[in-house]
């Protein structure tokens, strides 16, 4: 054989090597690979490459296309996504979606947007029930009806004047009289001195008009006759709305007050292998109840197998409730509410309900946070907010806190003392960008545009070192833009980068407003912090969990009302492909 001969045979093999896998000479082999990608991987220099592997539930490579490929085997799925975006899976850092996916089980229930919509749906109810029946409507919020105002013991009483009606917008509600009647408030019912709760009386005569604060433990109601739901029906709702969450880039939620038999609906999902939303979940604790109580359910939570995590679920915590809602005149600040028509409050005093005095908060922070669990309480009002974080840092003096991830649920009233203060002690927060969306015109009625100054003041809270991830308190219905808080977190980003609301023209101080890189953080790595979930997801890197997601639009560069209107081509949870649009 010639030299010549000798060369070209080198040339040749050489040549066939480079078309072999890399794997057939000890590379791991990807399952999947997707390439020519624009990939935001929201590392910590939120780097950009072409395109990721996978390897079982796991992400085995991050890089460019010539690096990536090194890793296909003869079994690999290639997906070319032809420039489109691939980022980490979306997450909402707070829901109730075991509670929201059986809302409509019995029957549908329309979108209201004006008292008429209320009062046609009692009335429609009424016609269904027998007499006597109890109408029950939830979470239908004063600030999102045109009127902005609650609808009147007179008018509940003409729509069902037969049935006893509770139109409840969270812990305060509207009663007809016979719902008064039933639960026996009148002109000389009084409130137990020391005890939750308000009724609101006609300033002339002295009878209650109907509105109750916080006071549902005085409403005598009970369900209305409706189609039984099995333990499988439960489950079968939740696996739809887990579908629908994978459909708008949902990898991860948090139930926020999940109880024992949540707990198994999940788990029985997770074993049959029908759950498609990685979950952690806060346990939720009664604040109500004595302290010792209290410290002991905590240290039983602790102690639950699923704090180390079992497939696709984890406990990470503690649920309280500090104080009331900002949609319905209860929540606790720091300066009166003031007299209002929109919220029937007539007390120039009053300042909202606050539910756990500081001392016991204080007791209880520190219970969840030797037992290396995180807390978290419904807090929006500011002077809530005050009180909590005061509470954090009472404990942080003999313990650290930092490490649990101490979190303030909702946060939406807040100071620039209260800023500075959860930077300095490691207090995250989960927001509600579709409240801003949903009520600001409500809330700039109400309190003044001044006001509002540190209403979800998320840029502020970038810039001081803290974290915040965005939620959606999802708690009715199935549907990412139908439900009762819309689930839909593109519109979230959008609302966090615009400062835009419905029905309310300009922006709310639009100096808080997000840019794109903070806009997609707050919605991955960051609510990956806030669920204790950091170093497994929020970002693609080697070695995470494979939660990811393909995007038809290029977030960090389209038009602003291009954000809204994103749609998710594929997602994938723990390394399987959990949706795809057709």
């Amino acid at each position: 054989m010639t030299r010549q001969s000798i060369r070209n045979l080198f040339v040749l093999l050489a040549t066939v090597i480079l078309f072999l896998p890399p794997t057939l000479f000890g590379a791991e082999q990807a399952d999947v690979i997707l390439h020519n990608a624009k990939v935001i991987t929201v590392d910590e220099k939120f780097s950009i490459a072409e395109a990721v592997a996978l390897k079982g539930n796991r992400i085995l490579a991050v890089g460019t296309n010539e690096e990536v490929l090194k890793t296909r085997g003869e079994k690999t799925e290639l997906v070319d996504v032809q420039g489109k975006v691939v980022m980490p899976g979306l997450i909402d850092s707070h829901t109730h979606a075991s509670g929201a996916a059986m809302t409509e089980f019995d029957h549908p229930i329309p979108q209201m947007d004006t008292i008429a919509d209320v009062l046609a749906y009692v009335k429609s109810r009424a016609d269904v029930l027998e007499d006597g029946e109890w109408i029950l409507l939830s979470q239908v919020f004063i600030t999102r009806l045109k009127e902005q105002r609650y609808p009147t013991r007179a008018e509940l009483d003409a729509a069902a004047p037969k049935n006893p009606v509770v139109f409840r917008t969270g812990p305060d509600a509207s009663l007809n009289s016979l719902a008064l009647q039933l639960s026996g408030i009148d002109k000389n019912f009084k409130i137990p001195e020391g005890a939750r709760g308000k009724i609101e009386r006609d300033p002339a005569t002295g009878e209650p008009t109907g509105i109750i604060r916080d006071g549902s433990q005085y409403i005598k109601s009970r369900s209305p006759r409706s189609k039984p739901a099995t333990a499988q029906d439960r489950r079968k709702q939740m696996e739809l709305l887990f579908k629908d969450y994978n459909s708008v880039g949902l990898t991860m939620h948090c139930e926020r007050g999940v109880s024992p038999g949540i707990i198994e609906d999940y788990r029985a999902l997770d074993r049959e292998g029908r759950l498609t939303v990685r979950t952690a979940m806060s346990y939720r604790v009664l604040e109500n109840d004595p302290l010792d109580k209290i410290v002991n359910t905590v240290r039983d939570v602790a102690r639950n197998p699923l704090i180390k995590g079992e497939g696709l679920l984890r406990i990470i915590g503690a649920k309280f409730y500090l104080d009331g809602g900002m949609l319905t005149g209860s929540a606790y600040m720091l300066k009166p509410w003031g007299v209002s028509k929109i919220y029937a409050i007539t007390d120039p005093t009053w300042r909202g309900s606050l539910f756990i005095q500081p001392d016991k908060l204080t007791a209880m922070v520190r219970a969840v946070v030797e037992s290396n669990l995180q807390f978290t309480a419904h807090t929006v009002g500011d002077g809530a907010v005050h009180t909590l974080l005061d509470a954090y840092e009472e404990v942080n003096r003999s313990i650290p806190v930092r490490d649990t991830h101490p979190c303030i649920c909702h946060s939406n009233f807040m100071s620039k003392e209260a800023v500075e203060k959860a930077a300095r002690l490691g207090v995250v927060m989960d927001f509600q960008p579709a409240w801003l969306y949903l009520d600001t015109r409500t809330l700039v009625a109400h309190f003044g545009y001044d006001r509002l100054r540190y209403f979800q003041p998320l840029r502020s809270l970038f810039e001081a070192g803290a974290i915040a991830g965005g939620g959606s308190d999802h708690m009715q219905k199935i549907g990412a833009l139908r439900s009762i808080n819309p689930y839909d977190p593109f519109l979230g980003m959008w609302t966090t980068v615009t400062r835009k609301a419905k029905w309310y023209d300009g922006r709310l101080h639009p100096e808080e407003a997000l840019s794109r890189e903070q806009m997609i953080k707050f919605y991955t790595i960051n609510n990956a912090y806030v669920l204790r979930a950091e170093k497994e997801v929020g970002s693609l890197e080697p070695g995470k969990l494979a939660d990811l997601i393909v995007l038809d639009t290029d977030l960090l560069t389209c038009p602003d009302d291009a954000i809204r209107e994103a749609k998710v081509l594929r997602t994938y949870v723990d390394g399987r492909l959990v949706f795809e649009r057709k």
